[in-house]
Formats: C-alpha cells, structure tokens, sequence
C-alpha cells in the first residue's frame, strides 16, 4: 500500500545529491542524479553493469570530483572543498573496500591503526586498546589482532575491514560488495554484524551489492541506477514490483525470484 513519507528534517539527511553529472571526456556516467540517505538508514545501491555505481561511491567518499551538480555530506557541500575540510570529513565516514584492501604486511591490528595514526595525535597504548575494541566490536576474536591477513577466512577477512572502518567511530560507513566472494553462511553472518552495528552504534550504511539475499535482508531502501540517474528508490518490496522496464528486467531473473522467496 502506497503513502506519503514523512518529510525528513534536513539534520537527519546525512547524504544529500542533486543534479549530479559524472563525465569521463565526452562519456557522461550520471546526469541529473539525486538522492537522499536518512541517518540510520541501510540503503543499497544496485544497476546493471556499467551504470556508474562505484563512480558514484567514489564521488560521495571525496576520492574523485563531479563533472557537475551537488553532494552535501553531513549537511557540507563537497563539491569544490578544500584538501583541509576534505581531510576533516573523511573521519566522520569509514569505508569497507571490496577485496577488503588490508595492508598485506601489517597484522589486523595494524591495518585497524592506519586511521588512528594517520588522522590523531593518540598515544601508541591507546591506538592499541582501540584497536582491539573495533576487532572484538567487529565480531573478530582477540587473537585475530596480531594475525596477517592472509591467516584469515575470507569471512575474517572482511570482519577486519570492518574494524578499520570503525577505528574512528564514523556515522556512516561505505560498503562495496561487501559479501563478494563468501559462502552463503560467511554472507547471512556479515549481514548479522551490520545490522548489529546499526543498533548499537547507531551507524548509517551505504551499500553497492550484487547479493539479492543481502538487499532483502538488510536494507531499508535501495537506490536503482539506469538512465544516467537514480529511476527508483524504494525498499526490495516495492521494487521488485516496479513497472520500469529496466528494474522489472533485473528482477525477473531466476536468481532475483529465488531470493525473493527466500526473503
């Protein structure tokens, strides 16, 4: 049954895009894109491949600029900020890398303290304690603090990521597949970790994922992208019963209706 949403007060739009382009040369990504991300919110972004869905990850955590239009983050505008306010806001957001992008020759526990290090003046015993809180908050055992990465499960893998996303308690925190290469178990327990961070530390989450299972398991609303833009925004529901051509194609697949089901 459709409704009229509530309107959101502006302090509790942590994400706000509008009119967003995103060119390469005379390539153009993203025109005329908006969207909007509630505080608290698990929203997954999804499209068909080459829609721009890392582009727009890119864009949104600072590391590259659009062609045109505005990203507010935190209620600031990034587009055009200097390295310095740059700097400062990228403390208030963490980021969870596909492949899980740990430092191959540095334990858990020192890839976890790359942030700390980089962006505070905190004395070396309390980058320590910290770092194991984020482990243990990350569902990691203590132990897997002084492990390399490539002592880990692909599963620990990615709870470490998460670690290091947390080492500087952001609001809101970035994940691209997160469940990418995991077995179906190492996946739904993933999700687990998410939604717990959410009740706990009360975190926003902005997620590009494939895994349909994930997408109806967690999110609150997802944003589809074709057509350069965002066509729909709307929770796993609504969408999979979307007359727009693009969305009814993705959903309509063998894969798409099996976790419909199983949600």
């Amino acid at each position: 049954m459709s409704h009229t949403p509530t309107p959101t007060p502006d302090s509790d739009i942590i994400i706000d895009i509008k009119g967003l382009k995103s060119a390469f040369g005379s390539v153009v990504i993203h025109e005329g894109l908006d969207l909007q991300v509630r505080r608290g919110e698990i929203v997954g972004i999804v499209g068909g491949s080459g829609t721009g869905k890392t582009v727009l990850l890119r864009q949104i955590t600072l590391l590259t600029e659009p062609a045109g239009g505005s990203i507010r983050l935190f209620g600031e505008e990034i587009v055009g900020i200097s390295q310095t306010a740059a700097n400062r806001l990228r403390r208030r957001f963490g980021m969870m890398f596909q492949q899980g992008a740990l430092f191959s020759s540095l334990t858990v526990g020192e890839n976890v303290a790359v942030p700390l290090r980089e962006h505070t003046r905190l004395p070396g015993r309390l980058i320590e304690e910290i770092c194991l809180l984020k482990v243990l908050l990350s569902g990691l055992p203590a132990d897997a603090t002084h492990k390399l990465p490539k002592q880990l499960s692909g599963g620990m893998l990615k709870r470490a990521a998460v670690a290091r996303a947390l080492a500087l308690d952001p609001a809101l925190i970035f994940l691209d597949e997160p469940s990418s290469g995991l077995d179906p178990i190492s996946a739904a327990s993933l999700d687990d970790l998410i939604l717990q961070l959410r009740e706990s530390l009360g975190l926003t989450f902005v997620m590009v994922s494939h895994d349909l299972d994930s997408l109806w398991r967690i999110t609150d609303r997802v944003a589809f992208l074709g057509d350069k833009k965002i066509v729909e925004l709307a929770n796993m529901q609504e969408l999979s019963q979307s007359s727009h051509p693009l969305i009814r194609e993705y959903f309509s697949n063998p894969r798409a209706r099996a976790a419909k089901e199983r949600a």
